[in-house]
């Protein structure tokens, strides 16, 4: 036998035996792993998987119903106190027509230089003389709310009539007022007597309103009556204002403020819708 033959048998040999010993090894590996899964298999076999809890809704303290506002019970009620015709006719009408609101309101009797201000159901809870501006008439000059006090003229210091929203405020010198008419720079304040000349104080001192005249257009109140009554009640939120006028007619500004009877016809011809 060659040299070269011999070597390949025994590398025959070899591959023989190598394959029987990987088939013993087989066996063997199976019969461990048959053995193996008998005691512990039901270990590895996927359990089902447990279905994710639903959230659970938690329920919420209902929200506070939002408090509705209050049923005012209107009536008006001047106290002791006489006021003239025109003032009586618009509280009536704003307290009938409830046109305040849940606010409370005033009137400013310009022809009589007087404040009178009111509860939201129509309670008079105090009364005052004013200074009103120093020109009469009821409009305001256009743009009269970004000039300089240097830049107005005496005919133009006028305080307009008509309804008003008011706001509470603060003026150029941080002081608090009650804005009137806001575009109009008009607010309600404090008696200002800065100027000894004008003798603001004896003008509201005085029984007469002919001398109430002498501001720029702003209402002028005596400090006591400002702090007691005004800023308590106009101050603190939005308030109306009706400011009567001295020169239109006072159906000119509130229609609804006119005579009984002038109502009672204007509803009788606005109801009558007969033709001939």
């Amino acid at each position: 036998m060659r040299f070269g033959e011999r070597a390949e048998l025994v590398a025959a040999a070899r591959r023989r035996d190598i394959l029987i010993g990987l088939g013993q090894g087989g066996v063997i590996a199976a019969l461990a792993l048959a053995v193996f899964f008998t005691f512990f298999g039901g270990s590895f076999k996927r359990k089902p998987a447990v279905a994710s809890a639903r959230p659970v809704a938690v329920a919420k303290a209902p929200a506070s119903p939002q408090p509705a506002h209050a049923v005012i019970d209107r009536q008006l009620d001047f106290g002791k106190v006489r006021a003239p015709q025109d003032v009586t006719r618009v509280a009536a009408w704003a307290v009938r027509e409830a046109d305040n609101g849940s606010s409370a309101f005033a009137i400013i009797d310009k022809r009589r230089a007087q404040v009178y201000v009111f509860a939201p159901e129509g309670r008079l809870l105090g009364t005052s003389p004013v200074l009103l501006g120093y020109a009469s008439g009821d409009a305001t000059v256009a743009g009269i709310g970004n000039k300089s006090i240097e830049e107005i003229k005496p005919q133009e210091r006028t305080t307009p009539a008509g309804r008003f929203v008011s706001a509470p405020g603060r003026n150029a010198d941080g002081k608090e007022v009650v804005w009137v008419d806001y575009d109009a720079a008009v607010s309600m304040h404090r008696v200002i007597n800065s100027n000894p000349k004008e003798r603001r104080l004896e003008r509201l001192a005085t029984k007469t309103a002919a001398d109430n005249r002498i501001s720029w257009g702003c209402i002028n109140v005596p400090v006591d009556f400002f702090e007691r009554t005004v800023l308590p009640n106009l101050g603190r939120s939005r308030a109306v204002v009706y400011v009567l006028p001295e020169k239109k007619s006072l159906t000119a500004f509130f229609p609804g403020a006119a005579p009984p009877q002038v109502l009672a016809q204007a509803g009788s011809r606005r109801g009558n819708n007969a033709k001939p």
